[in-house]
């Protein structure tokens, strides 16, 4: 049965930790500088390896999730003894001034370079930006850039590392690139810009191209098209495009483009869902299109879908993905002119989002069913210890739905987890926070305002819960209130809870019709199997422990319209 966790504090670690101080003798002419030229290799380690970085007792790895952009970052697994310094020697040039910044996450993560400066931030729990400059000597040629943890702080994640400067290598080459022409912008969602340009030219070769928001570098690729994420809806943001070459020569900035993201990737396009729960595996399931032609629902939450092991999915872990109960009903559904969302994970069993071993490998899963069933819409049920509370499952479930909304044009994307009473725990703030991080874009932000121990006012708690989720995405995503009711969903339970809280008909009436005037994206309830009376019946499977009709809670949510 789906329930909630409340969140718990963390610990704050208190630690005095030195920094080193550049000290550069012997320069007479006053230093360099140079236009942004990202001259790393490897920088977001998309390669999928290591090299050219090397990391002290073979801690570091190439990772799928959490990355702050791609799909790669770099992980140090910092021990007691070691703490997974991961560093890249590049040349560069004498007396010349560089700027050296990263994208991490972690406890006491370092930034510097071998001799010379650093900089650290103690405590990231999302992806942060560290920046440092120095300056190189009179003679100086190469350069040894590092990230690190610390000893005995754990794992620590770096992304999209930048030296910005001229490289080395004699300075044979002193041409630029062309300028690139032509950007533009090939499309946009409430927090993603997709950009295109036309190639530059150079007398050697174009090695890279080097994006940026106002004078902020936010990736580098090789090719002529980006897409830049983690942006705020309904915010403007004006880029240009960069070209250089191996030798670090920087062309002038292209053309820019002013573009303003959209007010919102789901609700605020006008997805609106209507959407019990059904469970072929539980509960005496009833027949859909009985229950369709008696209320007139439409869209039903399948659930749920599970590992069958091996990262392969199958309905309840053991149902066939095809061909079984839940593909009749889903063929009864679709005759009788309705549709379903697949719900993956929920409360216990195995669950693809903690067993599969990378985003991408839960991403092909994932797709699995999408091609199975030709979905528009996909849920994960976020809960429990596996996944709500890990905060490395979380990222990796994120980041699978941002890889099959680009992979799946239209796909609509849910993430539903418990809520406290005034809103999200805890562990619902970092999944919000890491949604806006990885720029995952997704669609409906559900709370299931139940089981929190609540008491008697089901109706007042899920308002409550429900203004503090959206007060929680208006502060991080920059939403305004229309926004941010358009990205919500709410899914409650009928009748009595695990808890003995009491959500009746009337209350149900009064949550559907609250819902429709603030314009939020999904209503659901758990489950069409209970939505029958059994008053005096206690929490069971196939009714709903309470006096009510058959099929009223499923009526009632029929009328949701947002």
């Amino acid at each position: 049965m789906r329930t909630s966790t409340l969140g718990r504090p963390r610990r704050r670690l208190v630690a005095l930790l030195g920094t080193a101080a550049l000290a550069l003798t012997g320069a007479v002419a006053l230093p360099g500088s140079a236009e942004a030229a990202n001259i790393l290799s490897n920088a977001g380690f998309e390669s999928g390896g290591l090299s050219p970085w090397t990391c002290t007792g073979n801690l570091g790895s190439v990772v799928s999730s959490p990355v702050h952009s791609g799909s790669k970052a770099l992980q140090g697994a910092a021990s007691s003894s070691d703490n997974a310094k991961c560093s890249q020697t590049v040349a560069v040039q004498p007396n010349t001034t560089y700027s050296l910044t990263a994208w991490v996450r972690g406890n006491y993560v370092y930034l510097g370079v071998d001799g010379g400066a650093s900089t650290w931030t103690p405590s990231a729990s999302s992806y942060t930006q560290l920046s440092v400059s120095f300056t190189t000597g009179a003679s100086q040629t190469s350069a040894t850039i590092y990230t690190h943890g610390w000893y005995g702080q754990g794992t620590y994640w770096a992304d999209d590392i930048s030296l910005d400067g001229p490289g080395g290598g004699g300075g044979s080459d002193t041409q630029a690139p062309t300028a690139p022409t032509g950007l533009t912008s090939t499309g946009k969602t409430s927090s993603s810009v997709s950009l295109s340009w036309n190639a530059s030219s150079d007398n050697v070769g174009v090695t890279g191209y080097d994006v940026y928001n106002g004078s902020s570098r936010v990736t580098t690729v090789t090719g002529t098209s980006a897409t830049v994420g983690g942006l705020s809806a309904s915010t403007s943001y004006t880029f240009t495009v960069r070209a250089r070459d191996a030798a670090g020569n920087t062309s002038g900035a292209s053309n820019a483009v002013t573009v303003t993201t959209s007010a919102g990737g789901g609700g605020g396009t006008g997805f609106k869902q209507a959407a019990p729960y059904l469970y072929e595996g539980w509960g005496d399931p009833p027949n859909p299109q009985t229950v369709m032609s008696a209320t007139g629902i439409k869209w039903f939450t399948m659930a749920f879908v599970l590992d069958s092991g091996g990262c392969n999915p199958a309905w309840d872990g053991s149902r066939p993905l095809t061909g079984g109960a839940d593909q009749t009903a889903i063929n009864q559904i679709r005759a009788a002119g309705g549709d379903i969302v697949p719900s993956f994970g929920g409360w216990q069993g195995s669950k693809l989002g903690a067993n599969c071993s990378s985003a991408s490998a839960l991403a092909a899963a994932t797709q699995k069913v999408i091609d199975a069933y030709g979905l528009k819409a996909v849920d994960f049920d976020i809960e429990n210890t596996d996944e709500f509370e890990n905060e490395a499952v979380q990222a990796k479930i994120l980041t699978a739905l941002k890889t099959l909304k680009a992979n799946n044009p239209g796909l609509r994307t849910i993430v539903t987890f418990g809520t406290s009473t005034t809103g999200p725990t805890y562990y619902g703030n970092r999944l919000i926070e890491q949604a806006k991080s990885i720029g995952a874009d997704i669609d409906v932000f559900t709370i299931m305002p139940f089981d929190f121990g609540g008491g008697s006012d089901m109706y007042g708690n899920t308002v409550n819960a429900t203004e503090g989720l959206k007060n929680k995405l208006k502060s991080t995503f920059g939403w305004d209130d229309a926004t941010a009711y358009a990205h919500i969903g709410i899914s409650g339970m009928n009748g009595l809870s695990d808890q003995q809280e009491n959500t009746t008909p009337q209350i149900w009436t009064q949550i559907r019709d609250w819902a429709n005037s603030h314009h939020i994206a999904r209503l659901a309830y758990w489950a069409v199997n209970r939505d029958r009376p059994c008053p005096g019946g206690g929490v069971t499977s196939n009714c709903s422990g309470i006096s009510q009709t058959n099929w009223q809670f499923t009526s009632i949510t029929a009328g949701f319209t947002g």
